[in-house]
């Protein structure tokens, strides 16, 4: 583990994010102000939740990744942002859960807000457990927490579940479950990171029957650092 994937520092930025003074009420991206609750991933002091936009095409200058028309389960939405934004897009169906039920919260208030509450179901769940057995989208997606913290790490919050993922349990499980959600034809995307493992992840698919495809790389500064976050598409490899 080196400093820059270390889960002691992603606590060290769960833990200044949740209490620094200046966390707003609310705050304005991609052109829109948005609520944010107490608790919940705060995206003004991160630009990963721009990027997130920006590698599925709902803002900047790549293609659209979402079906137009179609549906769109995001896991782990936080504030909302990206799936209020696929239902701003054209996704005629959007499920949005989240592990934090603050998140869940705050997905449904920035819903109404922008008047996608009529298709936008904000729903308490871990990853996919919440869900009925035979509901299936068009595209499934996870900007996931990924740096990997000890298996026998307890969170003391469920902001932390944000930033670090205990012997990546979540991510076996998502690699596992998303492409049985699929529509014929769907996408499992999983955002991933630099700072995350990803020898380890390979081997978590490879070993669960799933292939992982790049589909995108986008790099950006935060503070001193230059991160690179990986859009991967999980695939049943048999």
């Amino acid at each position: 583990m080196t400093e820059r994937t270390s889960y002691e520092r992603s606590l060290e930025r769960s833990r200044a994010a949740s209490s620094r003074p200046d966390r707003p009420d609310a705050f304005t991206m991609a052109g829109l102000e948005w609520d944010l609750l107490a608790d919940v991933f705060a995206p003004p002091f991160s630009r990963t939740t721009e990027t997130a936009m920006d590698v599925l095409g709902l803002t900047g200058t790549e293609a659209p990744l979402l079906r137009p028309g179609g549906s769109f389960l995001e896991v782990g939405s936080g504030t909302g942002i990206i799936a209020v934004m696929a239902a701003l897009r054209g996704a005629a169906r959007v499920v949005a859960t989240d592990i934090n039920a603050r998140a869940v919260e705050n997905t449904r208030r920035n819903a109404e807000r922008h008047g996608v509450g009529d298709r936008l179901r904000a729903v308490h769940s871990d990853l996919f457990a919440a869900l009925d057995a035979d509901d299936r989208f068009d595209c499934v997606y996870w900007h996931s927490n990924f740096v990997l913290a000890p298996d026998d790490y307890r969170y003391r919050s469920d902001h932390e579940r944000a930033y670090i993922d205990t012997g990546y349990r979540a991510h076996e499980r998502y690699l596992v479950e998303a492409p049985l959600r699929l529509t014929s034809g769907g996408r499992a995307l999983l955002q991933f990171s630099d700072r995350g493992d990803l020898p380890r992840l390979t081997a978590l698919a490879t070993a669960h029957d799933r292939r992982l495809k790049v589909l995108r790389r986008h790099s950006f500064a935060e503070g001193t650092e230059t991160l690179e976050h990986i859009l991967l598409e999980i695939r049943v490899a048999s």
